[in-house]
């Protein structure tokens, strides 16, 4: 049977400041995922935090971007927001731009990740969650999981995987996408993707059909409310075995904590920090950034886990590393490549302490 994996996140209140999420938000979350499931919108559930960001990831057999399933979302986020009002936390509801639903969460604020497949006999599945990041956060890790046999040595090996994958990638700019076939294409795709903060990978299909296997949250906060508010924080989520990658090759990227756009204001560079679910609260300059990893293994629509993929020792040289990176990168300070660079700040401060210098500007 087909099922629809729907992975819904909001920031609609911080506990202390960016780091952690209220126990109240929690609460309210779980009480109207359990009524939904009561109820039948929904298959099954599951809550998922990581810093200041609630995840709803559900099952369900109402298709991709149903008007239903981002209608529940909506409210709950709303409901959460009210809580998060009043024990006043911060940035309450910052995720929700507009003040009505209409139809579904597309350019609404909320990030959402979707995919409809038909069940495996046995269906690993991993559901990444990131904080203080972008989506393009994404790009690298998921081109190393199905297109770099340095990484998946299944792309050599395991006759169903050979012959490569089809990635759509999504300009945030110009609002268009493109298919690339991997590896026949590979460079002209690394030519796109290497740009992070335009071009995203937002899904990847089985080339012999149209079965996806990983779907990202493609949303920029900032290109819909037109000002800075706050971090994307994106989602993301594989499937694994069976003529895909292996649970631990789509884990394998993340021991290379790679340096993403984010952290303090979304304005700063950092290492993409993988963390166990206990140590998901970012604190330093509000972050690094971190990502936790929470395997499911579906079962007749069922979400059994989750398994905290990242609380293992094997990641405390990751770990270690992303640590020494923070230190360098943080003594930069206001310098680039700490900061973003120029044209990457039009949603901060920048334009408006442009416009106060720009007549005191003279030819050099």
């Amino acid at each position: 049977m087909k099922y629809t994996l729907s992975i819904i996140k909001a920031d609609v209140g911080g506990f202390v400041g960016h780091s952690d999420v209220h126990p109240a938000l929690r609460e309210e979350c779980e009480e109207c995922l359990a009524k939904a499931k009561k109820d039948g919108l929904i298959i099954d559930c599951c809550r998922g935090e990581v810093g200041d960001d609630i995840a709803m990831i559900m099952t369900h057999d109402k298709g991709l971007e149903s008007e239903e399933i981002h209608k529940f979302a909506w409210d709950t986020f709303t409901k959460m927001t009210e809580a998060a009002k009043k024990y006043g936390q911060y940035g309450a509801g910052q995720d929700l731009l507009v003040d009505a639903f209409s139809g579904n969460l597309k350019g609404m604020g909320p990030g959402f990740a979707e995919m409809t497949f038909e069940e495996r006999p046995s269906e690993p599945i991993i559901v990444y969650l990131a904080d203080k990041t972008e989506p393009g956060a994404w790009n690298m890790p998921l081109y190393k999981i199905f297109a770099d046999p340095f990484n998946t040595i299944g792309l050599v090996i395991d006759p169903n995987m050979h012959e490569g994958f089809r990635f759509e990638v999504d300009d945030l700019i110009d609002e268009r996408k493109i298919v690339f076939s991997l590896p026949e294409e590979m460079y002209d795709m690394l030519a796109l993707i290497g740009s992070p903060s335009r071009y995203v990978i937002k899904q990847i299909f089985r080339k012999d059909s149209d079965e996806p296997v990983a779907a990202t949250s493609t949303q920029r906060l900032f290109l819909m409310a037109g000002r800075y508010v706050g971090k994307d924080d994106p989602v993301m989520a594989v499937r694994c075995q069976s003529g895909l990658p292996a649970v631990g090759e789509a884990l394998e990227p993340f021991s290379f904590p790679h340096v993403v756009a984010g952290w303090m204001r979304g304005s700063h560079h950092g290492p993409l920090m993988p963390v166990g679910f206990k140590d998901d609260t970012p604190t330093r300059f509000d972050g690094p950034p971190r990502v936790v990893a929470m395997g499911f293994q579906l079962k007749d629509g069922m979400l059994v886990g989750p398994r905290d993929m990242f609380a293992d020792i094997s990641y405390d040289n990751a770990r270690r590393l992303a640590l020494d990176a923070a230190d360098f990168l943080r003594r930069h300070g206001p310098f680039e490549p700490h900061r973003l660079p120029q044209e990457e700040m039009e949603y901060t401060t920048m334009p408006s302490i442009m416009k106060k210098l720009k007549d005191r500007f003279e030819s050099a």
